[in-house]
């Protein structure tokens, strides 16, 4: 029976079953489960209350401090605690402190401990990262998690999928944050709602790792219950020196059902900005006339990755922030940070008067290292912007991409990197 991706890895991991359709209900054997210092918590009180004495492998299970890190008050600390115990209880191998990890969906696949063919729940709804490698992955609550860390075992309603097909040729400075704002734009935040995105055609195989991990991480943006990139050479690249288990690649069948198809040229689009406050509600870059801002920041589990920090860099170089913007940067992983030190890309932020953070999610949901106040605007390169996201109920986020952003801190409005 034809299948897509998503089909194929949800019945490769249910016992028994050698296909599965749209609208079942499954129980699905998991190869990786985690949570953050948010979610960990629950999950743990939920682990608990079922009666639980060990985890189901300690190998498969991650607990992540990456939100309120470093931790920013008592209460944070106290919910670091419960997990960092809990960790130590359990003997989980795939704990990562502090100074040793960094931001949960940019960390995993960076160790190799989420591959191709794998079906992953994390208590995160950016879990959907993972799908860029050709995985199924999905952002579940903290009792489901608790139940998983527990049996390995989640349920799942098998999701329809819709096929994105991309063409024609990028224009300078267009990357996998544009792609995947204009897709938001075209369907909407709830046009994928529980629905398997895939994402294919010649601009998405030409895509290196970190634009094609950026377009899956918003798929639950557009609704989605994953977003999948069908794996290639590329994938195959990232992945053969970092795994640490074997893996499969899944590929959808050429005449398998979708509920719709989409088949795009891009050839035409510019850098894309979601403004006010949804991701929906996206526009060209060049059509936001005059819209000054006072923060920028470029990092999160969207676009911290180190092709991120480079293309910043090149924006930066030579140039400073305006004078009223505060420009903020996170490498997404202590990795990362590592490299963009080698490779002179901090020192490039530095002279352009940022301030680069220790790996956090901390601004992105207003956690901390960069709140608005009253009346303030940010161009972010995180995924949300919904009122209050990032600060004062009264504060603005327009979302874009790390070339868009780099250049909006210098011109000190909204604008092109061009115009530089």
């Amino acid at each position: 029976m034809p299948s897509t991706i998503a089909e194929k890895i949800l019945a490769a991991h249910t016992p028994g079953r050698g296909n599965v359709r749209p609208g079942e209900l499954i129980e699905a054997d998991l190869d990786f489960v985690f949570a953050n210092d948010i979610t960990a918590p629950l999950a743990i009180a939920a682990f608990r209350e079922i009666g639980a004495k060990e985890v189901f492998d300690p190998e498969r299970v991650a607990l992540i401090p990456d939100h309120f890190v470093p931790n920013k008050d008592i209460q944070s600390a106290a919910q670091a605690q419960i997990m960092r115990r809990f960790a130590m209880e359990m003997g989980i191998a795939n704990y990562f402190e502090v100074g040793r990890g960094g931001v949960e969906h940019a960390l995993l696949p960076e160790l190799g401990l989420v591959l191709p063919g794998d079906l992953i729940i994390g208590a995160d709804s950016h879990t959907c990262t993972y799908g860029a490698l050709g995985a199924f992955a999905a952002g579940v609550g903290s009792t489901d998690l608790g139940a998983a860390m527990a049996t390995g075992k989640a349920w799942f309603k098998v999701p329809p999928s819709i096929k994105f097909v991309f063409s024609g040729k990028r224009r300078p400075w267009v990357g996998g944050k544009d792609l995947i704002l204009y897709t938001i734009g075209q369907i909407g935040v709830d046009g994928a709602r529980y629905k398997a995105m895939e994402f294919t055609g010649p601009v998405i195989e030409a895509l290196p790792m970190d634009d094609r991990f950026t377009i899956s991480n918003m798929a639950v943006e557009a609704g989605a219950k994953t977003g999948i990139i069908p794996p290639d050479e590329i994938t195959s690249a990232y992945v053969e020196s970092r795994a640490k288990r074997d893996y499969q690649f899944y590929h959808s069948d050429p005449d398998a059902q979708y509920e719709a198809i989409y088949d795009w040229d891009i050839s035409g689009l510019e850098p894309q900005v979601a403004c006010p406050h949804s991701p929906e509600n996206v526009k060209p870059v060049g059509e936001l006339g005059d819209i000054r801002i006072d923060q920028a920041v470029i990092g999160s589990c969207t676009n911290g990755r180190i092709e991120d920090l480079r293309v910043a860099a090149r924006v930066l170089k030579g140039r400073k922030a305006a004078p009223q913007v505060r420009l903020i940067i996170l490498p997404a992983t202590q990795a990362i940070y590592q490299q963009a030190l080698h490779e002179g890309l901090i020192e490039i932020f530095l002279d352009a008067e940022a301030v680069v953070s220790t790996p956090t999610c901390g601004p992105c949901l207003g956690g901390h290292m960069g709140i608005l106040a009253q009346g303030e605007r940010a161009i972010s390169t995180t995924n949300r912007n919904f009122v209050g996201r990032m600060g004062h109920p009264e504060s603005e986020v327009y979302l874009a991409s790390p070339a868009v952003a780099a250049a909006s801190a210098v011109l000190g409005r909204i604008g092109h990197p061009d115009e530089l």
